[in-house]
């Protein structure tokens, strides 16, 4: 067993996958410093909106580089995740129901009321949003609230040395300012007394000595305040390095907006006495459109949208992928994304200790991955339910059995979950977006041939002519008839098909859907085409 544990670690050492090469940096950064009774993993949250799939994301993604380092080092971890829910709400977020918020903004997050009724504070109704997805993912966290952090005093002696070492911070942050921002800018941001908002006022004093901060009160009322207890709290920059010191954190990642940033918050967090962490940037999510992702304006998929259609570790695997370019959520990366992971899932135990490695699902499964269970495409099943008209997954298991005789939803629990997704997602969000479009005269005669074609491979092979062993002699079929009729390239006439039969302009390997639909069934599916019963046409594509 030592054995083949040093063959991991040995392996885990020469591994080009993302997450050990990033804990490889962060094994240097610990060596420099023996003696060490753990290393500290830390990510934040802003809880100005509902986390969205980017929220989880960087977990997900810090998760991995923590499982990578625990492969190549002994040290024990932690990680934190730390919500910024003493942040003032600058601005009420789109998605939600104003309901009387507008005079509580300004004030930190975990001081304004949950607009639903339902929680302590409007941060305590997000941050349970992100404890539960989080907890459903079985993601091993600590979560510390901002507001506690203050309050409670666990920050009172970094607030002190702050005050302290006061002029040294400004003096990196008035170097990161314009002319105009110098003259009002504080890293101190005191509560009002009167309000309770954060206030963006200059500090008339800072004295070290007391450890206090005088400043102008909104209605011009000078005031002393303590930097200790929660009264004020410190500027984003200032309080990312002094967090960094307080906490003691090894390592965070962050996006690709906080890079121009990171050195001031690694300055200051030297000056406080602490070492910088060791840092990843990524790149930033965007929606559909091409637009950066923004809790307040909610234009990305929400996590329970994902999980609707698919399982967390397909999304994991989402995350996994290329963590520094940045990475569009729509909802075909959901069908994608499942398929992807199942691939993956299925060469994994064919594989060598190196390619495992790089497999993404060691990394989302703790290095322990199970078995796949998904012999057929999510894809294909989506268009199988598409197609078939599926109104629950009891029908679309009718089908796949055709494919797969042997499977059944105890059997092959993946499977069956899997049929569930695809039915709501075609209900939810293919159909509504489908559209046929009737074929030009090439693709008709070319679709009357198949259908024939494959009236006459059914008359003949009967019952045989579905099923898993017939999904490459209906390939060769589908193949054939392209080449007859002169498609060159032959993807255009599968584009056609896609277009014409599916709604879509990419589809299935289309043997493999022909087994699983049926022979006779897609002949049929043809008529309808040909006959323009797949409403509602589109006739605007050109000829292929």
């Amino acid at each position: 067993m030592t054995g083949r544990r040093d063959r991991l670690r040995q392996a885990a050492l020469e591994s080009k996958a993302w997450p050990f090469e990033a804990a490889r940096r962060l094994l240097r950064r610990v060596e420099a410093d023996p003696g060490r009774e753990c290393v500290l993993f830390e990510t934040g949250y802003g809880p100005s909106g509902l986390p969205h799939i980017g929220t989880f994301g960087e977990v997900a993604r810090t998760a991995m580089v923590r499982r990578a380092f625990e492969e190549i080092c002994d040290i024990p971890t932690r990680l934190i995740c730390f919500s910024d829910d003493m942040d003032g709400m600058r601005k009420i977020p789109e998605n939600i129901p104003a309901r009387g918020l507008t005079e509580h903004l300004q004030k930190p997050l975990a001081d304004v009321p949950d607009p639903y009724g339902e929680h302590a504070s409007f941060a305590a109704r997000n941050n349970a949003r992100l404890r539960a997805f989080l907890d459903r993912f079985g993601f091993d966290y600590e979560f510390v609230s901002a507001c506690e952090f203050y309050r409670s005093g666990r920050f009172d002696e970094t607030l002190l040395r702050v005050a302290e070492r006061h002029d040294q911070i400004m003096e990196v942050m008035l170097e990161s300012l314009g002319e105009e921002r110098r003259q009002t800018y504080s890293c101190f941001l005191p509560i009002s007394p009167a309000t309770g908002r954060i206030l963006y006022v200059p500090m008339k004093h800072v004295d070290a000595k007391n450890g206090t901060v005088v400043f102008d009160d909104e209605d011009g009322t000078e005031r002393t305040l303590p930097v200790t207890g929660g009264g004020v709290k410190l500027q984003w920059k200032p309080d990312f390095g002094a967090r960094w010191a307080a906490l003691g954190v090894d390592f965070e990642m962050f996006g690709k907006e906080h890079a121009t940033n990171a050195p001031i918050y690694d300055r200051i967090c030297g000056i406080l006495g602490g070492r910088a962490p060791e840092h990843f940037v990524y790149e930033l999510f965007l929606d559909g459109e091409g637009r950066k992702i923004s809790k307040s304006l909610g234009n990305g998929l929400p996590i329970e949208d994902w999980l609707t259609y698919a399982g967390p570790e397909s999304l994991g695997f989402f995350m996994f992928q290329k963590p520094n370019a940045a990475k569009r959520l729509h909802w075909g990366a959901i069908p994608r994304a499942v398929d992807e992971y199942h691939r993956h899932l299925a060469a994994y135990p064919e594989q060598d200790a190196q390619a495992r490695l790089a497999n993404p699902v060691w990394h989302i499964h703790g290095g322990a991955p199970p078995a796949s269970d998904l012999p057929i495409p999510f894809s294909m099943l989506l268009n199988l339910a598409a197609a078939a008209s599926v109104e629950d997954k009891q029908t679309l298991w009718g089908f796949i059995r055709r494919y797969a005789p042997d499977a059944g939803p105890i059997t092959h629990p993946g499977l069956d979950a899997a049929a569930g997704w695809a039915v709501r997602y075609v209900r939810d969000v293919v159909k509504p977006a489908r559209t046929h479009r009737a074929p030009v005269e090439r693709e008709r005669a070319a679709l009357t041939d198949l259908r024939d074609r494959l009236r006459a491979l059914a008359k003949d092979a009967g019952a045989g002519a579905n099923g898993a062993n017939a999904a490459e002699a209906l390939q060769d079929v589908v193949l054939a008839v392209g080449k007859d009729h002169g498609f060159d390239p032959l993807r255009d006439w599968f584009k056609a098909m896609y277009e014409v039969l599916l709604g879509a302009d990419h589809g299935p390997r289309l043997g493999g859907f022909i087994a699983l639909y049926g022979v006779e069934e897609t002949a049929a599916l043809i008529d309808k085409a040909l006959a323009g019963d797949l409403a509602p046409a589109r006739l605007d594509i050109p000829a292929a």
